[in-house]
């Protein structure tokens, strides 16, 4: 069987780069991409931020107490898109087989590529090289034989870096990293397997599959093949974006009337996250859970689609007031969604289909 060649491309610091790429001035400095106000968040940060542990999604109140020089610019996601495509441009020129992930990101399938090159190595570092000449940019990229290890690989030596993990390789490399590496373990799955001392991969093997699969439903055996460098998962070109939702378990269950400050931030990260995809949502989703476990959910889709972070905050709030539960229920995890997505010809081209 023929060994897959997988590169995931990550551009750095991607929003706040395109800022300092075209304003000379800002070059050097801490730039934070982010709305100025008490309720936006962080969607980019310059490296230069970065050292003062300003990161993505942060409240952007935060980053400003923790980096009082910051440049804030607002976000400019048109010019954000165009120079995305221009980067997906140079990828094409390698393989058809591209798996974009957000406007930064994307998974290339160069098994075979277009360009003859002998080895994906070389394939990734020509597209490094490409980007940085014509774009003025920098990308970090990341080679190994499937997706998961790809993006671990991606991350390894940011920003600006190119690593490599060899088939051979993946027997060593992985043991000795901690489980938050592996996608989908969050805090809440990192919690549950840290009571298991589980703490990193080597940990995790240690786990029978039977054992997993109790503990952790279809996703245990997700775990248990991540653990020993198994994803057979295909890199699929153009794949749709089904939703887009950010959600947060509570530290103690409460009533549905304490909800709203967590729905309004969860509200500005789904926002944020909406504006790296090209099509337009038309359904917002409010996810609840009780103490119980039992999942809740309230959908609303509007004439026309939520033009701005405030709209989509107020239709979620509004779909709070849907739930007619007794006042004594309590909640652990509250999230807000965007789904029913459509290409903006194709959703005003057609408004029979919404009339």
């Amino acid at each position: 069987m023929l060994q897959r060649k997988i590169v995931h491309i990550d551009m750095d610091a991607f929003y706040a780069s395109v800022e300092q790429r075209d304003d000379s001035q800002l070059r050097g400095k801490p730039v934070v991409v982010a709305w100025r106000g008490n309720r936006s968040v962080v969607c980019a940060a310059s490296y230069e931020a970065r050292k003062f542990g300003v990161r993505s999604a942060m409240p952007a109140v935060r980053a400003e107490r923790l980096c009082p020089n910051a440049v804030f610019l607002p976000p400019d996601f048109p010019r954000y898109r165009t120079v995305s495509r221009q980067v997906r441009d140079i990828f094409r020129r390698h393989t058809d087989l591209i798996e974009p992930l957000s406007l930064d990101e994307a998974y290339l399938d160069v098994t075979e590529n277009k360009t003859g090159l002998p080895t994906a190595t070389q394939v990734a570092r020509t597209i490094r090289n490409q980007i940085r000449a014509e774009l003025q940019l920098t990308a970090s990229a990341g080679v190994a034989p499937n997706k998961f290890l790809a993006k671990i690989a991606s991350d390894w030596k940011k920003p600006d870096g190119l690593f490599v993990i060899q088939p051979e390789e993946v027997e060593s490399f992985l043991p000795p990293l901690p489980v938050g590496r592996l996608p989908g373990v969050g805090k809440v799955t990192e919690e549950k397997l840290k009571a298991l001392d589980v703490h990193t991969i080597a940990d995790l093997r240690r786990l029978e599959l039977p054992a997993l699969e109790s503990r952790f439903g279809r996703y245990g055996v997700r775990l248990y093949e991540l653990a020993r460098g198994i994803d057979e998962s295909l890199v699929v070109p153009d794949r749709p974006t089904q939703s887009i939702s950010a959600e947060d378990t509570f530290e103690r269950d409460v009533p549905l009337t304490e909800t709203e400050p967590m729905i309004r931030r969860l509200a500005e990260l789904t926002w944020a996250a909406s504006r790296k995809e090209s099509r337009i949502a038309r359904t917002v989703v409010l996810k609840l859970k009780t103490a119980e476990f039992k999942i809740l959910t309230r959908s609303h889709t509007p004439p026309c689609p939520p033009s701005s972070c405030e709209e989509l905050t107020a239709i979620a709030l509004s779909l709070r007031a849907r739930v007619t539960l007794e006042p004594r229920q309590r909640f652990r995890l509250v999230g807000v969604g965007l789904s029913n997505f459509f290409e903006p010809q194709d959703l005003f081209a057609q408004p029979g289909l919404f009339e």
